[in-house]
């Protein structure tokens, strides 16, 4: 059986991380669920496409997490959640899950 798509675990692991944070009031715990989707989706990626696609693909996830902090106090935590959401998981989708 083929593993599922990364693209949908990477979006939940942004959102379910900031939602995990933010319901909770536990930053720890949404960043450990942040973690595990994303150690998950690295590891798919290393057998797709090896180190390199791995990298390039966790780096965009943990810029993502990153770059969504300063944009939040631009436009709003939810709406910059969905923003890095949407580019991290297109580039998860377009460079590792169209792969055959």
């Amino acid at each position: 059986m083929d593993a599922p798509p990364t693209a949908p675990v990477v979006a939940t692991g942004l959102v379910g991380g900031y939602a995990i944070a933010r319901f909770s009031g536990r930053r720890e715990l949404g960043g450990i669920f942040l973690a595990a989707c994303g150690v998950w989706s690295a590891r798919q990626w290393s057998r797709k496409g090896g180190p390199p696609l791995a990298g390039g693909l966790g780096l965009t996830y943990a810029a993502a997490f990153g770059a969504s902090h300063p944009l939040a106090k631009r436009i709003g935590a939810w709406p910059s959640v969905g923003v890095v959401t949407a580019v991290a998981s297109g580039a998860a989708a377009a460079l590792a899950d169209r792969r055959a």
